[in-house]
């Protein structure tokens, strides 16, 4: 008996001496880095424990899981530095199978080795062990074999290494290059993809598809991150960029759709020297049109509005239903409401956002430096198709906009749930939620 207790206490000073030998600076380090990288938002399932997997993830070909990456046997308990590396950069899992290029690798490729081992640290002594067995996914075979996935990602993953840095370069634009290109992985959303799913680049240095803005996913359009001011960021400051990635808003506009979980769950958590770097590198990516202007005011449409004058189809459904909030001028009111005029995203080829936001609604959550919550209400109970038609071309054509006019065929696909593009891209109907 005496024997089994000096082995038990042997046993704990054993394990209390590896957890005082765990490096929490480096854990610290890796939870903000995974904080930069978001994985919380796929690898948690709704009402589920953070990084227990199990969110749902809609592909072309069935639905996949997001796996638990918590420290139990059931996660990554078991993984070696080099399995975690593994799959996080080169996207093989531990059995040797290829993950799905809904796990970001192709851009965490950029990650670099110093920060996969601060992340690593984070993952196996910062993280809740959670024990959740990983699910199967729902696609049907053959396409469920996994034996072509590893063709794809010989083909188009890049391989793992530092991006190259020119010696002239600004420190905090080659810092924002990191952020963006590697642990951000803004181009998964944001670059249009090939029909072979591959983004048709994965950094500035590929071509000026980068960041250029995606068909519908799960019915919003992420936005161009370029120059452009018509629809890109050629309108935004700096400073403009930051309080948005912030707070989820800005001066003139407000987040919405999947970016509201971006800037709750990963973008207010970054520091400022972070958020700058980021908003600096994108401010320095050109605009695609070289024809592009900035925005010029129209007051035409404010001027009969307030004259009582709304015979301009979506004039009067505007009036009733949008502005209160939005105003007759289409300024709205600073960081409450946004501003529709010159609102690059009214102006997108495609308006797949404004009709769904107008049918469902949306919230500006509450962050940490801007604790209100905001709620649009959603109309598609009192609005018909021709109605939310009519005002959504209303908002893009007035006030100097310059957005195309939608159909209501276009409002009848989106109502019924259908991921229905209003461009002419064939791709948005096949792009994976990431």
């Amino acid at each position: 008996m005496k024997a089994l207790v000096i082995a038990s206490l042997a046993l704990l000073g054993s394990a209390s001496l590896q957890a005082a030998e765990v490096d929490q600076a480096l854990v610290k380090q890796g939870e903000y880095l995974a904080r930069a990288g978001d994985c919380v938002a796929c690898h948690t399932a709704k009402d589920g424990k953070p990084f227990a997997g199990g969110l749902p993830m809609e592909t072309p070909i069935g639905v996949i899981y997001s796996t638990n990456i918590t420290p139990d046997k059931t996660g990554i308990g078991d993984y070696s530095f080099e399995d975690f590396d593994l799959a996080v950069r080169h996207g093989v899992a531990k059995n040797g199978s290829t993950l799905y290029p809904a796990m970001p690798f192709p851009s965490y490729a950029r990650v670099n080795d110093a920060d996969m081992q601060a992340l690593y640290a984070y993952f196996m002594h910062g993280v809740a062990p959670v024990v959740r067995d990983n699910q199967d996914s729902d696609i049907p075979w053959p396409l469920s074999m996994r034996w072509p996935l590893s063709i794809w990602r010989w083909m188009f993953a890049p391989s793992v290494a530092p991006a190259a840095v020119a010696a002239d370069s600004d420190p905090l634009i080659s810092r924002g290059a990191y952020l963006v290109e590697g642990l951000g992985h803004c181009g998964a959303c944001h670059t249009p993809r090939a029909l072979t799913m591959q983004e048709k680049a994965l950094s500035a240095s590929e071509g000026s598809a980068f960041l250029s803005g995606s068909a519908p996913l799960e019915g919003w359009i992420a936005k161009s991150l370029r120059g452009d001011h018509k629809d890109g960021l050629g309108s935004w400051s700096e400073e403009q960029l930051v309080q948005f990635l912030k707070t989820g808003r800005s001066d003139r506009s407000a987040v919405f759709g999947g970016m509201g979980d971006v800037v709750v769950h990963s973008m207010q958590y970054m520091s400022d020297q972070d958020l700058t770097a980021i908003a600096r590198y994108l401010k320095s990516l050109p605009a695609n049109d070289p024809a592009d202007q900035p925005h010029q005011y129209d007051k035409q449409v404010a001027d009969a509005l307030w004259k009582g004058d709304d015979s301009k189809p979506g004039a009067s459904v505007y009036i009733d239903n949008c502005a209160a909030c939005h105003r007759t001028d289409g300024h709205g009111y600073t960081r409450v409401f946004p501003a529709l005029a010159g609102n690059p995203v009214l102006q997108s080829e495609d308006a797949t956002s404004l009709i769904n936001i107008v049918l469902k609604g949306g919230t500006l959550p509450a962050t940490h430096s801007a604790p209100s919550t905001l709620t649009m209400p959603p109309f598609a109970w009192r609005l018909s198709d021709q109605e939310v038609a009519d005002v959504v071309s209303f908002i893009r054509s007035s006030w100097g906009n310059q957005g195309a006019p939608v159909k209501a065929a276009d409002v009848a696909g989106l109502r019924d749930g259908r991921l229905q593009s209003t461009s002419n891209d064939d791709l948005g109907n096949v792009i994976p939620r990431h």
